[in-house]
């Protein structure tokens, strides 16, 4: 359905509303993020804005929602355009998307795995949540795939499902019926290595002391996936 001419405009202004508050953010830190300030940016007055978002809250979480989507719909399809036997090259795959859609949207990394924006309070069960749901589904799932390879190495931990969010643990048990709580453990812990280095390049630490970080990146996945009893690709 083709939408009218004042849809279209209303559809762009709620874009550059959205762009603005991450180069704000960027500026400034999180709480540089303001109507007000967006307005001015816009030259806009502050009741136009606010006819598009009520509140300041309103406009994170529908940026959280919409940034976070975006990262998890990359890394997916990074994964899922390799085989689905290809338990390490899916890994790896999705690992290298997420540095370079980082790379892509430094702020919009920084805004759903940095700083918080202060004062906000995500509403419960809001898009963010949603959106993360699917990456820990999905690196859950990644882990599922390696779990024969890896069992050996990590399954001595002592891990019970109420360390875990009743939601994930009810989507493991599910979906992965037989998956052990000490694999999602393993799976949350792929999620912390694949974000440390990534976290400190994009955050200024890595480039006084290395010159090469994409090469770090890549030796520290590989190191990974040899962790999880596979062979890294070849290239």
């Amino acid at each position: 359905m083709t939408r009218s001419r004042r849809e279209r405009l209303r559809a762009e202004t709620a874009r550059e509303i959205k762009t603005v508050a991450l180069q704000l953010m960027g500026e400034g830190g999180p709480d540089a993020i303001s109507l007000r300030a967006i307005a001015r940016e816009m030259g806009m007055t502050a009741g136009a804005i606010y006819g598009y978002y009520a509140t300041r809250d309103d406009l994170i979480t529908t940026l959280i929602g919409e940034v976070y989507a975006d990262l998890v719909d990359t890394v997916e399809a990074a994964r899922d355009a390799r085989p689905a036997d290809d338990a390490a090259g899916r890994v790896l795959a999705w690992a290298d998307a997420l540095r370079t859609w980082a790379l892509a949207n430094p702020q919009g990394f920084r805004l759903i795995y940095g700083d918080p924006v202060p004062g906000y309070r995500p509403p419960e069960g809001g898009p963010g949540a949603a959106a993360r749901g699917r990456a820990c589904a999905g690196l859950t799932a990644l882990i599922a795939a390696a779990w024969p390879h890896a069992r050996a190495a990590h399954d001595h931990a002592s891990y019970q499902w109420s360390d875990f969010g009743e939601e994930l643990g009810a989507h493991v048990q599910a979906e992965h019926p037989g998956l052990p709580p000490e694999a999602v453990a393993l799976a949350l812990r792929t999620w912390g290595r694949m974000h440390g280095l990534l976290a400190l390049e994009l955050y200024g630490h890595l480039s006084p002391v290395a010159f090469t970080p994409e090469a770090l990146y890549r030796d520290e996945m590989r190191d990974l996936i040899r962790s999880l009893g596979l062979v890294p690709p070849a290239h």
